[in-house]
Formats: structure tokens, C-alpha cells, sequence
């Protein structure tokens, strides 16, 4: 089953006591310096949770399975999420 933030943050608030909308607000701000941090290059660690960093992928050519024709893919970075072992072992 998929969550959606809105149902994240209706948890959160919940369980905390805050409202909605001081956990929204919150929530998008903790999910604005995670985009900020990887926009810079630099990995965040919440440990017990996971690491979020940035990988450089090399250009390279690819085939779009439609027509079969060769494309040259462009070099690019991806953010890039890693579980830790306490998360992984929590399942």
C-alpha cells in the first residue's frame, strides 16, 4: 500500500500532538534540505535509517525498445537512497 505525505503527515500529527499544519510544514522543510543537500552534491546519514547521496551516471547509448533505433544518453547525476542494515534488518 502506498502513503501519501498528506496521510504521513495526518500520522505525525497524531501521534505528536502538533497540528496538521505545523507538521506539514515541518515535513516539507525536512524534505526541501534533503533535495538541497543532494542539489550540492553532499550525502545526508540518518543513521538507523539510511544514507542519501548523489551518483554521477557515464553517457552511453541506449535502445528505445519502440522503433529499435540507437540513442545517446547524456552523462547525468541521480539521487541515490541506502537503507542501513538496522532498517533492512527491521523487516
Amino acid at each position: 500500500m502506498t502513503k501519501t505525505k498528506k496521510e504521513l503527515v495526518k500520522e505525525v500529527a497524531k501521534d505528536t500532538g502538533f497540528t496538521q499544519r505545523e507538521v506539514a510544514v515541518i515535513v516539507a522543510s525536512f524534505l526541501d534540505r534533503i533535495s538541497e543537500t543532494l542539489k550540492n552534491n553532499d550525502r545526508l546519514e540518518l543513521r538507523g535509517f539510511g544514507v542519501f547521496s548523489v551518483r554521477h551516471r557515464k553517457p552511453r547509448e541506449a535502445r528505445n525498445p519502440k522503433t529499435g533505433k540507437t540513442v545517446s544518453l547524456p552523462a547525468r547525476t541521480v539521487p541515490v537512497f541506502k537503507a542501513s542494515k538496522l532498517l533492512k534488518n527491521s523487516f
